[in-house]
């Protein structure tokens, strides 16, 4: 039978930069230990992932770590089918949203504290990875946090005659108008700003917009919808705007905003830094990243980010090596390396704020949004999400008013919160 011994103090070296971790030694087995690594299909992350992974298997040959990787539609349901069957993964990525349910189901366990202690997590980690935290143990952790930015397309900005990239929603307006283009038939042939709840704009409406207008989007304690307030309204109806009255974005144009922005049929777009990899490597592609547009002498934006959890069925050896390997990716060095190939901002806040990456002309307005950045505390994401998608829907195929629309879904929402909380 398989056993670990106590933690061990180790020097282990990411990037030729060390950091000192508490890991828990293996047994000394006849074979090395093989643990497995599950996320989902996202070609930047699982090149950077196959880069630590190298990296850690270096350092640590008697641990193998496989890697797999799924489509983003079917991710959910595969893991839940593997772990309940006793397979799958050992270490596995998850949105952060997630977490209630994952955590509801036993799929995953607490960090071990020996390795990964709260403590330390809590005082070097940005705070919005507090909201992996129940009864004082961290069940998960973040590599990289994100946050949004307008990307601007340079080349179409120089075109419609606007000089510089809006800072306020006023100048964003005025510039989204201009860089709207149409055809004969008064169809939009190239959108001012891209636009989607199904996108990103689900995070600006509620972390962004609602609290430029003055609100917030629910109660402090979370439990109450509270966006149908007079800020939530103001900010339901400029964003509903965008499509209706001022007509500078359309809705599913060229399916998503990231796909009309790198067809340069989009002038602006707000989007996470995790956009950052595919934009470099459009060929062609004449683009600018700027802090979002404030409001009323407001700033906000949203923070969130995918975590890495240890499944519940990793025992013995696997226990420890995973924690070994939750450790190794979660090191400064690795969050560097995961910036550099993913755009994605490293989770700890001393090495996100390097005067490399504040300084930075494409990270530095990512990396200065995390001071402002709210992290949604979902019950669940993707029925909350969906949501905010027939808000809109409602409002762009069914003519209802933004603020009927608006109502309606506050109500669908608030049976989700109190499902959670009163169930």
């Amino acid at each position: 039978m398989s056993k670990t011994h106590a933690p061990i103090s180790r020097r282990t070296v990411l990037g030729g930069t060390a950091a000192t971790l508490v890991v828990p030694s293996l047994a000394h087995a006849q074979a090395p230990v093989e643990i497995e690594y599950w996320q989902y299909t996202f070609e930047t992350r699982v090149r950077a992932m196959d880069e630590l992974i190298k990296q850690f298997q270096t350092a640590n040959p008697a641990i193998k770590v496989k890697h797999a990787h799924f489509p983003y539609n079917d991710y959910r349901t595969k893991i839940s089918a593997a772990i309940a069957a006793g397979q799958g993964p050992d270490v596995v990525q998850l949105f952060y949203g997630w977490l209630n349910d994952f955590q509801k189901a036993k799929i995953l366990q607490p960090l071990p504290d020996d390795v990964m202690p709260a403590a330390k997590i809590d005082a070097e980690f940005f705070p919005m990875v507090k909201a992996m935290k129940r009864d004082g143990r961290y069940y998960a952790l973040p590599t990289a946090v994100r946050s949004l930015s307008l990307f601007s397309n340079s080349a179409l900005l120089a075109e419609a005659g606007v000089k510089e990239v809006p800072k306020t929603l006023d100048e964003l307006l005025d510039a989204a108008k201009k860089l709207t283009k149409k055809d004969g038939g008064g169809n939009i042939t190239q959108v001012g700003i891209g636009c989607g709840m199904d996108a990103q704009d689900q995070h600006w409406w509620r972390e962004v917009l609602v609290r430029q207008f003055g609100g917030t989007a629910y109660s402090a304690d979370n439990k109450t919808v509270a966006y149908t307030n007079d800020a939530g309204q103001k900010a339901f109806q400029w964003y509903m705007d965008l499509y209706t009255a001022r007509e500078v974005t359309a809705r599913a144009f060229m399916d998503e905003p990231q796909a009309a922005f790198r067809a340069s049929r989009c002038g602006l777009m707000v989007d996470g830094n995790f956009r950052i990899g595919a934009l470099e490597r459009t060929k062609g592609l004449q683009w600018a990243v700027s802090p979002l547009p404030s409001h009323n002498g407001i700033r906000s934006n949203y923070g969130s980010y995918w975590v890495n959890g240890i499944a519940a069925q990793a025992k013995g050896d696997k226990l420890a090596a995973a924690a070994k390997f939750m450790a190794f990716v979660t090191t400064p060095d690795a969050m560097q390396l995961w910036l550099k190939v993913t755009g994605e901002l490293p989770a700890r806040e001393a090495a996100a704020m390097s005067k490399e990456n504040t300084d930075n002309p494409v990270y530095g307005p990512f990396v200065a949004g995390l001071k402002e950045a709210v992290a949604t505390e979902f019950i669940d994401e993707a029925g909350q999400r969906k949501v905010m998608m027939d808000a809109q829907n409602r409002v762009l195929l069914e003519k209802v008013q933004p603020i009927e629309s608006l109502k309606l879904a506050a109500a669908e929402e608030q049976k989700i919160l109190d499902g959670f909380y009163k169930g």
